[in-house]
Parts: structure tokens; C-alpha cells; sequence
């Protein structure tokens, strides 16, 4: 059994009330108590459950992170940004993968819930408004992360997806790319309708001479963009696009290989590609890979700043920062 507080008590021959003073307010304590009761506690091995004992005092020590898609590199280093912010005021972070499936976000969401975490960031699958309110409502302060709050309820942390889909088509058709595809899904995912809105944003201001077709993709993964390069590879030749734009670098980086290991269509001579997010493997790609940068590190932080804040203060009124994107260009997108 676990030794208690009362155990140690009764090693040294002191009364509970002594032993707490000891552990917490040391200096209402004796010096000769003191030294008898952090001798028990060393003999018995006695270990303080502070997590319980800040819970009954109301103020949790832990914050739930619930992402979308845990294998995508940038929500891992959007995780670690939150975590160095969290060492910094003692806190540790909860983590939940939903992988784009709306009963494991529930489940998570059940768990944080049950856990009382102090806050929640959360990157979300589907609507979670309602969700997010019932949190609210039991004292649990929440940030959406990587995703603007179009009503303004709940505070965000974000990067401007439609003006980074617009960039990096732009940055295509300065290039002299006319075919452009874009490539992503699905469709309930809140970035991937910004990113593709940027993009019509900049093929329309470009006029008729630009073309822009959507690639659906059932996920944002690298299998998904090996599949959509392969279905794009056996149309015609006439109909290959001479771009493409994908909504994450994950779907890029599987567009690029296919593409190499087909070798009919070289990059960037006869296509040209650009992901989103930035991550570190985007450089190191066998054509190193254009992208659209977010500062996922700085995001975490600031996501984690503010939850902390608002767990303090819940009468605080609702913020959105939104990060502008940045153009990282690279080998894959060479101009003509």
C-alpha cells in the first residue's frame, strides 16, 4: 500500500496537522519536528501526491491537447511549443490523437472533461461548438488551435489559411504554372476549405488563362498524396496539370513521390508542387519541397499563454491571433 501522510505521522511521533505544516508551511514548524518528520518521510519513501492535493484545492496542475493528426510533424511541434510554455509555469499537458475521427475526439473530450483539466487546446475534427461550450460552463477555459473561431465564442490561435492558399498559388502562376490542381480532404476539415478558398481567391484574379481543378483526398496523409499522384499520373497526358498545390506537406511530400518513382512527369521541369506547414521534412525531400510556413512552436506557446490566462480570469473576453503565413520557397517550384 502507498504510505500516507498518516504514516508518517506515526513514525515520528508527531500529530498530521505537524506533518502538513512540514510539507507546506515549513516555516510554522520547530526545527527539531521538522527534522524528525523529513526523517520518516525518507525511511518510509512517503511520496506527496501533488497533483490530488492541488485537485481538492480546485486548481488543476494539467492542460488536455487534442490534435487532429498526431502523425502530421507540425502538430507535433505545435504540441512541443505548449509544452515548453507549460514547463515554464509548472503545468504538464495531456495529449489526445484524434486522427480525424470524430468518436475518438469525443472520447477525448469525455476523458479531459472527467480529468477536470485546468484548459483545453484543441485542434477539431468536426463541430465541437457545442461541446466546447458545456466545457466553458464547467469552469474549463478552451482554445482552438489552428483554427479560427468564425463566431468569436471561444479564443484561437491560428495561422490565415486563406491567405496562404493565396500565396502559394500566386507564387504558381508567377512561376508561369497554368494547370493548377489542388489537392486535399476531406472537406470538413476547416483548413482545407481555407487553403482551397485562397487558392480560387488567386486563380480568379489571375483571369481566364488559369485553371483550377480540386483533387479530393481522403485524409492529409502521405498514402493519401502517393494515391492522388497515381490517379493524376493515368489521365492523359494532355490533361496532366503542369501544378500542384497541396493543402499539407504530408499529402505533398506523397504527390512528390509518386511522381519521382513514376518518372514520366519531373519535378519541377514539367510540374511543379508546394505543400503547406513547413516541417522539417520539407527541406530535406528528394526536390526539396515549397511550402507555406506556419510558426507552429510560436503557436503552441501562445495557445498555451492564453488558456492559462482565461483559467484565471473566466469573465476574460475572447481572443483570436492569427499568425500571417510565410512563402518558403524551394526546388519544387522552380519558374520555367
Amino acid at each position: 500500500m502507498p504510505v500516507s501522510i498518516r504514516d508518517v505521522a506515526q513514525r515520528a511521533g508527531v500529530s498530521v496537522g505537524t506533518v502538513s505544516n512540514v510539507l507546506n508551511r515549513p516555516d510554522e514548524v520547530s526545527a527539531e519536528s521538522a527534522d524528525r518528520v523529513i526523517r520518516a518521510i525518507e525511511e518510509l519513501g512517503y511520496v506527496r501526491n501533488d497533483a490530488a492535493r492541488k485537485l481538492r484545492a480546485g486548481v488543476s496542475t494539467t492542460v488536455g491537447f487534442v490534435v487532429l493528426d498526431g502523425q502530421n510533424p507540425f502538430y507535433n511541434d505545435v504540441v512541443r511549443g505548449a509544452e515548453d510554455e507549460a514547463t515554464r509555469h509548472g503545468i504538464a499537458i495531456l495529449y489526445g490523437n484524434t486522427d480525424e475521427d470524430h468518436r475518438r475526439e469525443r472520447l477525448y473530450l469525455d476523458l479531459f472533461e472527467e480529468q477536470q483539466v485546468r484548459g483545453l487546446l484543441i485542434a477539431p475534427y468536426g463541430d465541437v461548438t457545442s461541446r466546447l461550450h458545456r466545457l466553458h460552463a464547467r469552469g474549463i477555459a478552451t482554445v482552438l488551435v489552428d483554427r479560427f473561431s468564425g463566431d468569436g465564442r471561444f479564443s484561437s490561435v491560428s495561422v490565415d489559411s486563406v491567405a496562404g492558399g493565396r500565396l502559394a498559388v500566386e507564387h504558381l502562376i508567377d512561376g508561369g504554372r497554368r494547370r493548377i490542381a489542388f489537392v486535399g480532404g476531406p472537406f470538413d476539415i476547416r483548413q482545407v476549405n481555407d487553403r482551397l478558398a485562397g487558392a480560387r481567391v488567386a486563380a480568379e484574379n489571375a483571369g481566364d488563362h488559369v485553371d483550377l481543378e480540386v483533387v479530393a483526398t481522403a485524409a492529409m496523409t502521405v498514402e493519401e498524396g502517393v494515391a492522388a499522384g497515381t490517379r493524376i499520373i493515368a489521365r492523359p497526358r494532355r490533361e496532366w496539370p503542369d501544378a500542384l498545390f497541396a493543402a499539407n506537406d504530408l499529402l505533398a511530400l506523397g504527390l512528390l513521390q509518386s511522381l519521382v518513382v513514376d518518372g514520366r512527369m519531373l519535378v519541377p521541369d514539367d510540374i511543379a508542387i508546394i505543400g503547406f506547414d513547413d516541417i522539417s521534412f520539407a527541406a530535406a525531400a528528394a526536390v526539396p519541397l515549397s511550402s507555406i510556413r506556419q510558426p507552429s512552436r510560436m503557436i503552441g506557446r501562445t495557445a498555451l499563454r492564453i488558456v492559462l490566462e482565461e483559467a484565471a480570469d473566466p469573465d476574460s473576453i475572447a481572443r483570436q491571433t492569427v499568425f500571417p503565413p510565410e512563402l518558403v520557397v524551394r526546388a519544387s517550384t522552380r519558374p520555367r
